[in-house]
C-alpha cells in the first residue's frame, strides 16, 4: 500500500476496540506490562481484555492465554509490551488472529537504529500489507476517556477527564507530565495520543481521524519532527479552514537550534529548520504556543462557544483586534493593556454612547475609558453595566474583564453577570480572576458553564490575541491568480548540462539565463575577457553599466571588491575591468576568474531579496529587505513551496520594513503586484527543479507601481543529487 495514501479511517480499532488483548501482560506490580493491563481495568474499560502471557494462568483474576492465537473471541486491538525480537513474532500472529489495530509500547527499534529499525521496517512491511494500523513503537500508548469506552490503554495511572480537547505528542514523558497538569487544571480530553516513533501512524493521520472526530473541538499538539512538509500543510490547512474547521495548536521542541551550517547564500545563513517549521504552521492555520501553559491557555479560549438561534453551537472569535478590558484595579489593567498592545492587538476607542452609558453606572472616581476601572469596591452590577456597555459597543471586537479579590467583592455574582452579558453577545469575553481560594467560586461557576477564565492578565491577553490569529487565518484575504507560462525544457536543459560539466555554482550569465525560462525581469548581461573588450561591450549596451568578477571561488563578489557600479564612460569601464581583476587575485590567489560581466545598470528601486534553501521537507522560500542590510537587520520571512500569490503576499504584508515598499515619506510605493509574480514563480522553479540546493536573488530592485522589478544580481548553488536537502 502507498504510503502517501494509508487510509486513517480504519484507526476506529485504535480508539475504540470492543477487545483488547495486551501480549506481554506481567503478573508483576511495576512492570509496564503489568500497568497496562490494571490501567485498562482501572479505567473502566467497556470492552472485553484478554491477558496474553504463556507463563501464567491469570492477571489480576483475569484468565491469561499463552498466545494471541489462543483466544477464542474476535481481537480488535493488540497492545505489545515485549522486546523488539518477540514483538516482530506477536505482530505475525496478531496479524494472523486478524486484528485491526496494533499498539506497540516497547522501545528500542529505530531509535537505536541497526537490528531495531531493521526489525521495526518488518513490522510496518506485515502490517502494511495486512491494513493494519500501528501506533509506536516506543510510546505511552493511547487514552479515550469518552464514557461510552473509557479506555486508558497506556502506562499512565491516570484517566483523565473527558473533555473536547485532543493531544497528540511525540514525547511519552511529556504526555505524564500533561496528563498531571490536566488534572491540576481540572482539563478534560477527547483522545490522548503518544505516537513515539511514527512508524506507521503519524501526526497527519491523527489530524485527518480527529478532525472528523465529534468529541473532538480542539487538537493540541506536541512535535519534535514532521517527516512529510507540503502534504502537511495541505493536509492540516483544510482542517483548519475547510467546512468545519478544527483549530490546531502546536508546541515544537527546538525553537532556539542553529540554522543552517556553512551555507553559501544568505538564504541559507538566515534559513534553518525552524523556518521550516514557522513556516509550515502558518501556512497551515496552526497557532503555535511557547509553553504548555500557553498551549492550555489557548486550548481554553478555543473551546469557547455560543449557542445560536438553531440551537447549534459555534465558536466565538473576535472580529477584528479592537480589545476592551475591565477592572477592579489599576496594576493589573495596566498589565493586560501592555500584553494587548505587544500581541499585535490594539485597545477599543469607545463610541461616546458606550462612554455615556459608562458614566451613568460608574461612580465618579472610575475610569470610563478604555481600560475600564470599576474601582476595587465594584459590584457585580458594576461589572454587568459595564461589560454590556463596552460589548454592545460597534468599536468592540472582544473584551477582557479582569477580578481581583477585595473584601467586597463577590466573585460568584460578579461571574453569574458575565455569563448573562455574553450570552447574549457573539464577541468572546475572557475572565481574568486573579487568586485562588478567594475567587474560586467565580471560577468554577465560569468554567462549569464553559466560559474561559486565567488567573493573569498576561495569559487572558495571550488568549485572546491567539483568537484573534485564527480568526483572521479563517477571514483572509483571496487574491485572483495570475496564470504562469514557464519554458521547463529549457531550465532543465540548463541545469542539466551544468551538472554533466562538474559545475555546481552557476556564473551569473548562466544563472540569470535560468530565471529567464521563468520570467524573471533579467537585465542585458554579457561576459568580456579583456579591458577593451569590456569597454566596447559597455559601449554597444549604453551607459552606466555594472561589472562584477565570475568566479566559482568568489561568491560573495562584494568582499573581494567585485562589483563596481555606475560606470559611465568607456574609460572607466577599462579601469573597473583591471581593478575587478587584481582585487579579487589580492581577495582569493587560488580563485580562477572566468571573465568580467557588464550589465546594464538597472533604474533605482527599493533592494529586497528573495531566495530559496532546500530542506528534506521542501524548499524553503525567503522574502525580505535585501542589499548589504540582509543579514544586519535579518529582516526576512519564509514559507515551504509551493506558495500561491495569496501566500506570496502575505509574506510580504509580515516584514518588518513592509512601510518601505508602501510610499512611506514621499519614497515612491513599489509594485508590490511585481514582487508578488515574482514570488509565486521562485517557487514554481523550485518545485520543478530539486536541483536547484540553494538560490539568492539579492537585490531585487523593486521599482515603482506598475513599473516591475529587476533581478540585480543572482547565486544560483546547484546539487547533484536530486532533491539535496540543506
Amino acid at each position: 500500500m502507498d504510503e502517501r495514501k494509508r487510509p486513517f479511517e480504519n484507526l476506529d480499532a485504535i480508539f475504540w476496540p470492543k477487545s483488547i488483548a495486551v501480549i506481554g501482560a506481567s503478573s508483576e506490580v511495576g512492570k509496564v506490562g503489568h500497568d497496562i493491563f490494571a490501567n485498562i481495568l482501572k479505567g473502566g474499560y467497556q470492552g472485553t481484555l484478554f491477558p496474553v502471557n504463556p507463563r501464567v494462568k491469570s492477571i489480576l483474576s483475569v484468565k491469561s492465554f499463552p498466545v494471541i492465537g489462543d483466544i477464542p473471541d474476535p481481537v480488535d486491538l493488540a497492545i505489545l509490551v515485549l522486546p523488539p525480537r518477540h514483538t516482530l513474532k506477536a505482530v505475525q500472529e496478531a496479524v494472523e488472529k486478524g486484528v485491526h489495530g496494533i499498539i506497540i509500547v516497547s522501545a528500542g527499534f529505530r531509535e537505536v537504529g541497526g537490528e531495531g529499525l531493521a526489525i521495526e521496517n518488518q513490522i510496518v512491511a506485515i502490517c502494511r500489507e495486512a491494513g493494519v494500523r500501528v501506533i509506536g513503537p516506543n510510546c505511552l500508548g493511547v487514552i479515550n476517556p469518552v464514557s461510552s469506552i473509557r479506555l486508558n490503554a497506556s502506562f499512565s495511572a491516570r484517566m483523565p477527564a473527558a473533555g473536547r480537547i485532543s493531544f497528540i505528542s511525540q514525547s511519552g514523558a511529556l504526555c505524564t507530565a500533561v496528563l498531571d497538569f490536566a488534572a491540576d487544571r481540572d482539563f478534560g480530553f477527547s483522545k490522548f495520543i503518544s505516537i513515539g516513533n511514527k512508524a506507521d501512524v503519524d501526526e497527519l493521520d491523527l489530524l485527518r481521524y480527529l478532525h472528523g472526530d465529534p468529541d473532538t473541538s480542539v487538537i493540541m499538539l506536541y512535535i519534535e519532527e514532521l517527516r512529510r512538509g507540503s502534504e502537511f500543510i495541505e493536509a492540516a490547512r483544510e482542517i483548519t479552514m475547510g467546512r468545519h474547521p478544527t483549530p490546531i495548536l502546536v508546541i515544537k521542541s527546538g525553537r532556539t537550534r542553529a540554522g543552517a551550517q556553512a551555507a553559501a547564500s544568505h538564504t541559507g545563513a538566515l534559513a534553518g529548520s525552524e523556518a521550516v517549521y514557522e513556516a509550515i504552521f502558518k501556512q497551515s492555520g496552526i497557532i503555535r504556543a511557547d509553553t504548555i501553559d500557553e498551549l492550555f491557555d489557548y486550548a481554553n479560549a478555543f473551546t469557547y462557544k455560543q449557542e445560536s438561534s438553531l440551537g447549534k453551537t459555534m465558536r466565538k472569535l473576535p472580529a477584528g483586534r479592537r480589545v476592551a478590558i475591565i477592572t477592579n484595579a489599576g496594576g493589573p489593567g495596566i498589565m493586560a493593556t501592555d500584553m494587548t498592545v505587544s500581541s499585535d492587538l490594539e485597545l477599543a476607542q469607545f463610541q461616546q454612547e458606550t462612554v455615556d452609558e459608562l458614566a451613568r453606572h460608574l461612580p465618579q472616581t472610575a475610569n470610563i475609558h478604555n481600560p475600564v476601572d470599576v474601582i476595587g469596591d465594584a459590584t457585580q452590577e458594576r461589572y454587568e453595566n459595564a461589560l454590556r456597555a463596552v460589548i454592545n459597543d460597534p468599536g468592540v471586537d472582544g473584551a477582557l474583564v479582569i477580578l481581583t479579590p477585595q473584601s467586597m467583592t463577590d466573585s460568584l455574582g460578579t461571574a453569574e453577570a458575565i455569563v448573562r452579558v455574553a450570552r447574549r453577545s457573539a464577541k468572546p469575553i475572557l475572565c481574568c480572576f486573579m487568586g485562588i481560594i478567594d475567587v474560586s467560586a467565580g471560577v468554577k461557576f465560569l468554567q462549569e458553564h464553559g466560559y474561559p477564565v486565567y488567573r493573569f492578565p498576561e495569559n487572558t491577553a495571550k488568549a485572546f490575541a491567539a483568537l484573534f490569529k485564527y480568526a483572521n487565518w479563517l477571514n483572509r484575504e483571496r487574491l485572483p491568480t495570475t496564470p504562469i507560462c514557464h519554458d521547463t525544457e529549457r531550465a532543465s536543459r540548463i541545469i542539466r548540462d551544468n551538472l554533466a560539466s562538474g559545475r555546481t555554482y552557476l556564473s551569473e550569465i548562466e544563472g540569470l539565463d535560468l530565471l529567464g525560462c521563468y520570467g524573471f525581469p533579467v537585465l542585458p548581461t554579457r561576459l568580456s575577457d579583456s579591458a577593451s573588450n569590456a569597454a566596447d561591450i559597455a559601449s554597444e549596451m549604453g551607459f552606466p553599466v555594472v561589472m562584477k568578477v565570475v568566479s566559482d571561488e568568489i561568491i560573495h563578489k562584494s568582499d573581494a571588491g567585485g562589483v563596481v557600479l555606475g560606470i559611465g564612460s568607456r574609460e572607466e569601464a577599462a579601469d573597473a575591468y583591471t581593478r575587478i581583476v587584481e582585487g579579487a587575485k589580492a581577495y582569493n590567489p587560488e580563485a580562477r576568474i572566468r571573465g568580467i560581466l557588464v550589465q546594464k545598470m538597472a533604474g533605482r528601486g527599493e533592494e529586497v531579496i528573495i531566495g530559496v534553501q532546500r530542506y528534506s521537507a521542501g524548499p524553503l522560500i525567503m522574502f525580505g529587505l535585501g542589499g548589504i542590510f540582509v543579514e544586519v537587520f535579518r529582516d526576512v520571512v519564509f514559507r515551504l513551496a509551493p506558495i500561491d500569490r495569496d501566500e506570496a503576499h502575505r509574506m510580504i504584508h509580515e516584514i518588518r520594513g513592509y512601510k518601505l515598499l508602501t510610499g512611506f515619506r514621499r519614497r515612491p510605493r513599489a509594485d508590490i503586484e511585481a514582487v508578488e509574480r515574482i514570488l509565486v514563480s521562485l517557487s514554481d522553479m523550485a518545485v520543478r527543479h530539486p536541483e536547484i540546493r540553494e538560490l539568492d536573488i539579492n537585490p531585487l530592485l523593486v521599482h515603482g507601481e506598475k513599473e516591475g522589478a529587476t533581478v540585480a544580481d543572482c547565486r544560483i548553488i546547484l546539487d547533484a543529487k536530486t532533491g539535496g536537502a540543506g
